[in-house]
């Protein structure tokens, strides 16, 4: 059994009752937005690229006005690169397959200073994708913890 909090450095709430389809009360107050981005139509030679994708996760946490943390890529043979960016707010992650000319990408943010769709105006771009297809999620706080305090730097 997991004993690990869900929320770490959130008050201790009892989130089991959240389990399976029942959802929980949301307060009007939003967490963050969850970006999911796909790119179609690539520039191959940038999809199987390790230096630059990092440099491109990298410039995107900063263009999404995010704080990096740690980052992470590996390099597939023959091909193919996986990226995950840690965030204080969050997480970037990005998957890429060269050989059809496609990316996936997922930007999660918290907070009303960050702009996850800054950073994926910015990879459809930096990708050269002819064609991509862009959904946005807002989460919801649950009322639980809707006015608590979290510093994302400690």
């Amino acid at each position: 059994m997991n004993h690990l909090h869900p929320n770490p450095g959130w008050p201790k709430h009892d989130f089991r009752h959240f389990q399976g389809s029942m959802a929980p009360n949301h307060s009007d107050l939003m967490v963050g937005k969850h970006c999911i981005l796909e790119l179609y139509d690539c520039d191959q030679n940038k999809l199987n690229d390790e230096a630059f994708i990092r440099t491109t996760i990298t410039t995107s946490t900063k263009v999404a006005g995010a704080t990096l943390i740690h980052l992470i890529t590996h390099q597939f043979t023959p091909c193919g690169i996986t990226g995950l960016a840690l965030l204080a707010e969050s997480h970037i992650s990005i998957h890429t397959w060269p050989e059809i000319n496609y990316a996936a990408i997922d930007v999660f943010t918290c907070g009303r200073h960050t702009k996850p769709e800054k950073a994926c105006d910015f990879f459809v771009k930096e990708f050269a994708a002819d064609n991509y297809l862009l959904k946005s999620l807002k989460r919801k706080t649950p009322s639980g913890i809707s006015n608590s305090l979290r510093d994302p730097n400690s």
